[in-house]
């Protein structure tokens, strides 16, 4: 997707180890419009799917994901982080760890919203070493969803988030793949 290659060109900040902020339009300020043309682009990538549901984790997965939801017509499940007063029984869960903050969160997914009849549509902002992807994996399994793709905001093709999901025979649709940073310059796949 040009639009968001062009956006991270003009506002994405290479820090150290391989990391992205893009946070001027993706994961503290939002950008709405480039949201909702992202939106547009996964329900046009996955449309031939039959998915009846979208699932990420908040909470940078959630703005594209309700966005795809919104152009689909679908209903937008996160799986959350932390404990809520009101969310404590019924739960499938699974440990994820984020390297950007170095912590181990349970992701907890509320039963009645996740079931064996549904075909689901995985949304995240970012794909580095997968482990947020997993998961989602590991709890639509628990639920018995049938998982139909995943779509990505920004991939890191570097690293070994693509490889989990492929091993696992799960379509994946990237909306930009980032080949390497080199002098804090990001460098996308097919790019000369």
């Amino acid at each position: 997707m040009k639009l968001l290659e062009e956006r991270i060109k003009k506002d994405g900040v290479v820090l150290p180890g391989n990391v992205l902020k893009v946070n001027q339009f993706l994961n503290h300020q939002i950008d709405p419009e480039l949201m909702y043309k992202m939106g547009e682009e996964f329900a046009r990538l996955f449309k031939d799917e039959e998915i009846t549901k979208i699932i990420t984790v908040e909470s940078s997965g959630i703005t594209p994901a309700v966005m795809a939801g919104l152009v689909m017509k679908l209903p937008v499940v996160f799986a959350r982080k932390h404990k809520s007063l009101t969310l404590v029984d019924n739960l499938y869960t699974s440990d994820v760890y984020s390297y950007t903050k170095k912590v181990t969160n349970t992701i907890s997914v509320d039963k009645k919203f996740l079931t064996s009849d549904d075909k689901v549509l995985i949304i995240d902002d970012f794909l580095a070493n997968g482990q947020a992807v997993q998961g989602i994996f590991n709890i639509c399994d628990a639920a018995g969803a049938e998982i139909k793709g995943v779509g990505i905001v920004i991939e890191k093709s570097f690293q070994e988030g693509a490889k989990i999901i492929h091993d696992r025979g799960v379509r994946l649709e990237s909306l930009a793949v980032i080949s390497s940073f080199d002098d804090n310059q990001v460098h996308f796949e097919g790019e000369e």
